[in-house]
This record gives C-alpha cells, sequence and structure tokens, in this order.
C-alpha cells in the first residue's frame, strides 16, 4: 500500500495516519519527522535544509523531494507507506510521481480528508496548550489567523485534488464524526485489509 495523505489543517491528518498505517501495516511518513531526522542527523541534506531554515526562506523543492525520496528507498517502506503532509504543490507531487518511477514503484491511493472551514475554524480555535499551570490558545489558533492559514491551503495545495483525481487516485473521505469512523470510510476506500503490491505505472494491484 502506497498512499498519500491529504487534507487542511485541522481535518485530522496526523491521527488518520498513524491508525491507517498501523492497520495496513506500513510507516506513517511525515515530512516534519523526516526534515527533523536529517536536520539532528547532520546529513548533507539536512545541512542544506537547515542553512534555508535559518535564514528565514523556504526549503527548495529539490532538497524536500530529496529528503522523501531518501526515505521511500529505506527497508520499512518497501512493503508501502502512508506520506502524511506531502506533497504541498502540484510540482511536488509531479517530482513525487518521478522520484517512485525510479525506485520501481507508483501510488495506489490518495485519500482527501474533506471538512467544512467552519468546522475547521471551530476545531483549531478551540484547541489549547498548557502554560505555566494554564490552558491558553495558541497564538496560530486564532480564528482569524487560522482562516489566513486554511486560505494558503486552498491556494497551494488543494489543487492536488483534481491533480489527482485526474489521475484517477483520489478518494474523497468526510472527516467528520468520531476518529472510529473517519478511520472506517478511510479504510474502505483502500479495500480489505492486507498486502497490496503497485505497479509502475501507478496503477493498483492487489496481492
Amino acid at each position: 500500500m502506497r498512499v498519500v495523505l491529504l487534507g487542511p489543517p485541522g481535518a485530522g491528518k496526523g491521527t488518520q495516519a498513524q491508525i491507517i498505517a498501523g492497520r495496513r501495516g506500513v510507516p506513517a511518513i511525515s515530512t516534519g519527522d523526516i526534515f527533523r531526522a536529517n536536520v539532528s542527523g547532520q546529513t548533507e541534506l539536512g545541512l542544506l535544509a537547515k542553512g534555508f531554515m535559518d535564514a528565514g526562506e523556504l526549503v527548495p523543492d529539490e532538497i524536500t523531494v530529496s529528503m522523501v525520496r531518501d526515505r521511500l528507498a529505506e527497508p520499512d517502506a518497501k512493503v508501502g507507506f502512508l506520506l502524511d503532509g506531502f506533497p504541498r504543490t502540484i510540482p511536488q507531487a509531479e517530482r513525487l510521481r518521478s522520484s517512485l518511477q525510479e525506485l520501481g514503484h507508483g501510488l495506489d491511493r490518495v485519500l482527501e480528508l474533506v471538512v467544512d472551514e467552519d468546522e475547521l475554524v471551530r476545531r483549531l480555535s478551540s484547541r489549547r496548550m498548557l502554560v505555566d499551570g494554564q490552558w491558553v490558545q495558541r497564538d496560530d489558533d486564532d480564528p482569524e489567523t487560522v482562516r489566513r492559514r486554511l486560505h494558503v491551503y486552498q491556494e497551494q495545495t488543494a489543487p492536488l485534488s483534481g491533480f489527482y483525481e485526474t489521475a484517477g487516485l483520489l478518494a474523497r473521505i468526510a472527516a467528520v464524526g468520531s476518529v472510529e469512523e473517519v478511520t472506517a470510510r478511510a479504510l474502505a476506500a483502500l479495500g480489505q485489509p492486507g498486502p497490496e503490491r503497485s505497479d509502475p505505472t501507478g496503477q493498483p494491484s492487489a496481492g
């Protein structure tokens, strides 16, 4: 099973990524984890990325894609993976496709968690963190900031929905209700649990 998980902030991607990957026996891979591993491990790519981050600049796609490709080439990802947080743009998706083809793989499915914007604002603006013994709202979780983040998502990442739909890979999942209900919908979209293989053309094939 080789899957990309899409969805706006507050859709529950991180939670669902861990559950779905665990149920299907593949690693859940997030770009945040990949960046932290490369920076803390002082890899060549990590040092390059850190230079951009320390300067307050965006890490170029070629560095990010190279990190992701290296991670997908590791032994635990040979049986499959679930990517959370990557790709974020269509150019990144195109580079991911090329990288997977070089590894002899293709994507089996792209799951998009769909939630109404007002519900996303409610979820994110109600989050709290513990500071000096008191629960307070995070600075980036006030409703106005949340709506700005969602606007950026709509501009940069939402077009991936159409990109993967055209490729015949997209399944939209209503990310409302309990965690268990959302998981059940996602697993149903992936088919029955069990090992799967994917040919280099990106078409799913059950094994």
